[in-house]
């Protein structure tokens, strides 16, 4: 548990974020289907992509983790080397828990997939649905949530597949699929983040993109090989978003984040948040391996105000909505957030968590299943006894009931504190150089 009954101070400092999670994932599992050593440095560190490494290890590929980089000797496509009555714990990770069944599309044996409790509620339907179009074996054959086996086939066939939620990880687990399928797969997916066409256009995949308004058609032919890669990950955004509104919401601060990503399609915190008045500033902007890369600047802001949220910056922003929702507390006016029923499709109900923490800081809250309006307080001050738990061990609840705390005072019990090891390691020990002491209780 952790105790926390005093704001932070102010603070001027530079930080450096953890890797990329999105990025990390993406690599362990496309690197293990090239030919060859690649490299991976500044690797995230967290229990997700120690997941997929522990995963990969399992289906016999030989890795190496260092404190400078990760090493992962891959065998080519479908060259995994394992044995009958195979199981493979995904942990609390959607991204790997949906990723990995696409590398299994030739699997000969079953191989059974886990989580813990909380992956074990989400819906993979989503992506069941489309591999078994695909011809691969799901069992139980009509089970939507984990545990679930796999079993490929020899009778892998191409298909048309339309994404309509803006799901990067049901588009990723297609486009992964692709390199093990014969033809042309065929892709129309709602705008979401692209790292995964950025790695394949890095390394000559056969792809074509064609993109409009609202959704890109991908189309992609199954490369002979793939060659091994290098890359230096850089920090996450979504982790750097929880540091951007303790800036924003705690006196007299500031904050430079160091090589950070500032993929396009991950950027709508960063436009919301500006849009409600903060002044983020991008500096020494550069190109890294296809992912555009700044340090992020970052002041105080007393004076944010409300906003109605525009839904097309959702796909771009749904790993951060609620550490938008706390600035949107803080804020001038009532902001308006629609069609974010995703929400309740992560690690846990986000929406409907998020909605009650508020509630219990005093917040004025309208909110359904689809959407939520914040009424702000600018004034807004915490003197109560405050308890946040039976949130499902949800990393990000976690982060945001600490910045909630920092930033509006009160006095905080948190518990499942060890939560936000899933994605952001280094994250108590950023806010301890950014000067805050505090209090771990068993």
């Amino acid at each position: 548990m952790l105790r926390i009954s005093k704001k932070i101070k102010k603070f001027d400092k530079k930080v450096f974020v953890d890797g990329d999670k999105s990025i990390s994932i993406r690599w362990a599992l496309i690197s293990s289907q090239a030919i060859g050593v690649s490299r991976a440095y500044n690797l995230l560190k967290s229990e997700d992509v120690l997941h997929a490494l522990k995963c990969l290890k399992k289906l016999g590929v030989k890795i190496k983790n260092t404190k400078e980089y990760c090493e992962i000797i891959g065998k080519g496509i479908n060259g995994f080397d394992y044995k009958k009555n195979l199981t493979l714990n995904a942990g609390n990770s959607g991204t790997l828990g949906r990723l990995i069944l696409s590398l299994l599309i030739r699997s000969p044996f079953k191989i059974k997939i886990v989580g813990d409790k909380s992956l074990s509620k989400r819906d993979f339907s989503r992506v069941l649905d489309p591999l078994k179009k695909i011809g691969v074996n799901f069992y139980p054959q009509n089970r939507s949530t984990l545990p679930i086996s796999i079993k490929g086939s020899e009778f892998i066939r191409p298909i048309n597949y339309e994404e309509k939620r803006g799901s990067a990880q049901c588009k990723s687990c297609i486009m992964l699929a692709s390199l093990n399928t014969p033809g042309e797969m065929i892709i129309k997916a709602k705008k979401s983040r692209d790292h995964t066409e950025k790695i394949f256009k890095n390394l000559n995949i056969p792809m074509k993109i064609n993109r409009s308004k609202n959704f890109d058609l991908i189309k992609i032919q199954s490369p002979k090989f793939i060659n091994n890669f290098d890359t230096k990950i850089p920090g996450d955004i979504s982790s750097s978003a929880f540091f951007i509104v303790l800036t924003l919401l705690s006196k007299n601060s500031k904050i430079l984040l160091k090589n950070i990503n500032i993929n396009p399609t991950r950027l709508g915190v960063i436009k919301i948040l500006n849009k409600m008045g903060a002044k983020i500033k991008f500096l020494n902007t550069r190109n890294n391996n296809g992912e555009m890369c700044a340090d992020i600047f970052v002041q105080s802001q007393n004076k944010l105000k409300g906003i109605n949220c525009p839904t097309n910056l959702n796909s771009s922003a749904i790993d951060e909505f609620l550490i938008i929702f706390l600035a949107a507390a803080k804020a001038k006016g009532v902001s308006y957030f629609k069609n974010i029923s995703e929400l309740n499709q992560k690690e846990s109900p986000r929406l409907e968590i998020g909605s009650k923490i508020l509630k219990m800081m005093g917040v004025k809250v309208e909110s359904d299943k689809n959407s939520i309006k914040i009424f702000g307080n600018p004034r807004l001050e915490l003197t109560k006894n405050y308890e946040v738990k039976n949130y499902r061990k949800d990393h990000r609840i976690l982060m945001m009931s600490v910045i909630a705390a920092l930033t509006f005072g009160g006095k905080w019990k948190i518990y499942d504190i060890d939560s936000y090891k899933s994605s952001f390691p280094s994250f108590l020990d950023i806010i301890k150089k950014l000067g805050f002491k505090f209090k771990l209780a068993r």
